[in-house]
C-alpha cells in the first residue's frame, strides 16, 4: 500500500497569500480534497491521509511530524504562489539532485500537472529546489506544488474555475499514480 501524506497549505488564521477575492488556505484545502478523492477512487493500492481536514491551524512541525508518524511514502505539500508571477513550479529539498528518488518523483508529478494545465496556457516555470521546512524535515520523498499566482489577475480567474481547480487535481493525481505504479481500478 502506498501511503500519500497531502498537505494542504496554510490554514486558520494563517490564510497564506490573500488576493483577487481568493484565499491561498481555502484553494489549498479544496485541491487536497480534490487529489485525495481522485487518487482512493480511481487508483488501488493507495492510502492517503489528508494534513488538515478543515479550516484549522498548524504548525508546521505538525504537519511534518505527522507524516513521519505515519510512515508516508510521498509528502504533498499544495499551494498557491504570490509575488506578481505567472504559471506552475515545484520544488524539492534543495540538497536533492534531479537525479534523486525525489526528483524523479517531482519530475513525474510536475509533467503531468503541465499535461492538464496546457491547455489553460499555463507557464511552466519548471522544477526548483529550496529549503522549506517540510522538504527538509520530512522522512520520505516531498514535493511541494505552487500553482499559479493569487495576485495575478489572470491566473486569480483561472482558479476560480471548477474546471480549472479538477485539472490541477488530476495532474496531481496522475503524476503521483505514475511515480508510484499505482494501477487504475
Amino acid at each position: 500500500m502506498v501511503k500519500i501524506f497531502i498537505d494542504a497549505g496554510h490554514g486558520g488564521s494563517d490564510s497564506g497569500a490573500v488576493a483577487n477575492g481568493l484565499q491561498e488556505k481555502g484553494l489549498t484545502l479544496d485541491l487536497g480534497r480534490r487529489i485525495e478523492n481522485i487518487l482512493v477512487n480511481e487508483f488501488d493500492g493507495v492510502s492517503v491521509k489528508m494534513g488538515r481536514t478543515d479550516d484549522y491551524a498548524l504548525s508546521l512541525s505538525q504537519r511534518t511530524n505527522d507524516a513521519n508518524a505515519w510512515a508516508a511514502d510521498l509528502f504533498l505539500s499544495i499551494h498557491i504562489n504570490a509575488g506578481g508571477g505567472t504559471g506552475y513550479e515545484d520544488y524539492r529539498y534543495n540538497s536533492l539532485s534531479v537525479n534523486s528518488h525525489t526528483g524523479r518523483i517531482q519530475s513525474t508529478i510536475h509533467h503531468a500537472v503541465m499535461v492538464q494545465l496546457q491547455p489553460f496556457g499555463v507557464r511552466d516555470r519548471g522544477t526548483k529546489s529550496a529549503n522549506f521546512h517540510v522538504l527538509r524535515e520530512t522522512n520520505m520523498s516531498a514535493v511541494l506544488t505552487e500553482t499559479l499566482f493569487i495576485d495575478t489577475v489572470a491566473d486569480a480567474d483561472l482558479l476560480k474555475q471548477v474546471d480549472f481547480l479538477h485539472a490541477v487535481a488530476t495532474g496531481h493525481a496522475e503524476g503521483v499514480a505514475q511515480a508510484f505504479g499505482l494501477q487504475r481500478k
